[in-house]
């Protein structure tokens, strides 16, 4: 079964309106049944907010929860909420209870950074995250090319099934260090992740703009993109049960028709009618 949704649910204003915040969850809810959480890259949650957002949603309802940023090796330097790794990864146990309680947990997201290459000391540090997610579906998505290098692709494949990682296929733009290539490849039978980022390569290397996170993801990817993603899915479809896939071209409300169109895809209709329908709805620069 393929599953497709957002990164984030807060931000889409073409969804929403003039919704307040703490409704946007719940009209989220209507049109997709997964979402991504990213602000907890940023903080782990409270129980509160994360009970909140359980309860704000109905049955069969699946979050996707990014970890900690401390918990990837983001910080390099900066202030870490937690003083040692056994306090962040109990904080992070504690914030996901409430939605693995109600069975609405389908992973929690390692989304390691471009620097994070292929080494033996950073394979030890995917086996020690591992072990303290212990029995929870973690899904991981490497950042650094050198993973899926003819040298070390199959290799990175076969460590990913043997510590029961989920594998997160992403599309991004090919911009050379710092981008990795689509490996439409499951590791695992339950679940497979999928990261739809755009293909802006002018702009995934923009971090020394002021504005560079709407640069990054600023993107519509049109009807040829999306019938091939279409493919792939079903041919992912045919590895592993649940496909999940979230749209993170999120700059100027292009991840929504984006999403809308593919999902009436899978449906069977054509790419052309999905793509002009939901961008009729949705146009280009309306947010």
């Amino acid at each position: 079964m393929i599953h497709i949704g957002l990164t984030g649910f807060g931000d889409h204003e073409e969804l929403y309106g003039k919704l307040k915040q703490g409704e946007r969850l719940r009209e989220y809810s209507k049109h997709f049944g997964i979402v991504e959480i990213d602000s907890s890259f940023y903080a782990v949650p409270s129980v509160k907010n994360t009970a909140k957002w359980t309860a704000d949603t109905p049955d069969g309802f699946q979050f996707i929860v990014k970890a900690y940023q401390g918990m990837t090796g983001h910080l390099r330097g900066k202030k870490n909420y937690f003083d040692d790794e056994e306090t962040m990864y109990k904080a992070f146990h504690e914030s996901i209870a409430p939605m693995r309680e109600a069975g609405k947990l389908t992973a929690a997201l390692f989304q390691y950074p471009p620097w994070f290459d292929c080494t033996r000391e950073n394979v030890d540090t995917l086996r020690r995250t591992r072990a303290y997610m212990g029995d929870v579906v973690c899904a991981l998505e490497l950042r650094n090319r050198t993973w899926y290098s003819p040298e070390f692709k199959d290799k990175t494949i076969a460590f990913m099934k043997k510590e029961n990682w989920v594998h997160t296929v992403v599309d991004e733009p090919q911009a050379g260090e710092g981008s990795i290539p689509i490996v439409p490849v499951a590791t695992s039978e339950r679940m497979t992740y999928v990261r739809l980022h755009g293909r802006n390569a002018g702009g995934w290397h923009a971090s020394g703009h002021p504005d560079w996170r709407k640069l990054r993801y600023l993107y519509r990817y049109n009807e040829e993109e999306l019938a091939e993603w279409r493919d792939r899915l079903r041919e992912l479809e045919r590895e592993t049960e649940h496909v999940h896939v979230v749209f993170n071209n999120n700059s100027a409300g292009d991840a929504t028709p984006n999403a809308m169109a593919l999902m009436d895809m899978l449906r069977g209709e054509a790419p052309e009618e999905a793509v002009a329908k939901a961008g009729a709805r949705y146009p280009v620069g309306a947010v």
